[in-house]
């Protein structure tokens, strides 16, 4: 990492440790934050779909007669399985937004140490500096999701891929990075999101959140299969935390579906949660 960025993390440490001990109160816990429509964001409740290249607006114009009205879209990150969208652009987000469509912006940046999948740990954060990594990939995250014309109070959801959170050493790195990601994007005006298995990620930052850690993503998105959908009652989820409009249930994956002639392969979403404010 070059100094600038290390001193941009530095300085977003102090403005953190700064507010615990002036009036007592740091960046909200998860418990506290409250509605996001507070803070400026589009909120939308219903079904959606994520896919790992970007739909032609010609899918998306046939799937309107599908029950999914959002679609996730991998914008930026160095482990996206599909870096080479085919259709993604700034004309394509306007778009679909003229179609009805919701966006959900995920960012597929470098993964845990420990990651379950191997093909995910050529990508891993970096053990010496994870904050400092963090903060750079926040600022990239930001950096390209406003080029595509996503603007501010907009949600930029973290893809971080199941991994052992039991390894304390891992999960000591792992954490570092979300937290520094995550007061990158805050601190830029974007609410930061976070992906990962609700028996992994999930579950570490529910722990994280019980240990009294701050600078935790703000909305979590959780992967759960073959169980109902729904955002409430996830057993690794505080029933009390990411609440109201913080959560999105991805409660199947990997299933095919045809409407309008025009067939895809999705991951399927319930969501109350951030949308993208598309410019």
């Amino acid at each position: 990492m070059d100094r600038r960025r290390k001193i941009i993390g530095y300085l977003v440490a102090l403005t953190a440790a700064a507010a615990q001990v002036v009036g007592g109160a740091g960046p909200a816990s998860a418990d506290d934050r409250g509605d996001p429509r507070n803070e400026g964001a589009v909120i939308f409740r219903g079904k959606g779909i994520d896919t790992c290249q970007a739909p032609s607006l010609n899918t998306l114009s046939a799937w309107q007669s599908s029950p999914y009205e959002a679609v996730g879209v991998y914008f930026g990150g160095r482990a996206r399985a599909c870096p080479n969208q085919h259709y993604l652009s700034r004309r394509w987000l306007t778009g679909a937004k003229g179609l009805g469509w919701r966006i959900l912006p995920i960012y597929v940046g470098s993964q845990s140490p420990c990651a379950s999948a191997v093909h995910k740990r050529g990508f891993s954060i970096s053990d010496d500096e994870p904050w400092d990594q963090g903060i750079e990939e926040g600022e990239d995250a930001v950096r390209r999701a406003a080029a595509y014309g996503i603007g501010r109070h907009s949600p930029l959801y973290l893809d971080m891929e199941a991994y052992n959170y039991r390894d304390a050493d891992c999960a000591r790195v792992t954490l570092s990075f979300i937290r520094g990601w995550t007061r990158a994007v805050d601190h830029l005006g974007y609410i930061a999101g976070f992906y990962s298995s609700a028996n992994a990620g999930v579950r570490h930052m529910d722990l994280a959140r019980r240990d009294g850690r701050t600078s935790l993503p703000e909305v979590m998105w959780f992967a759960r299969w073959r169980v109902t959908p729904s955002t409430a009652g996830e057993p690794n989820l505080g029933s009390g935390a990411w609440t109201p409009h913080r959560r999105i249930h991805q409660y199947a994956g990997n299933v095919t579906e045809t409407y309008g002639g025009r067939r895809l392969t999705i991951d399927r979403n319930q969501i109350d949660a951030p949308v993208a404010i598309i410019r």
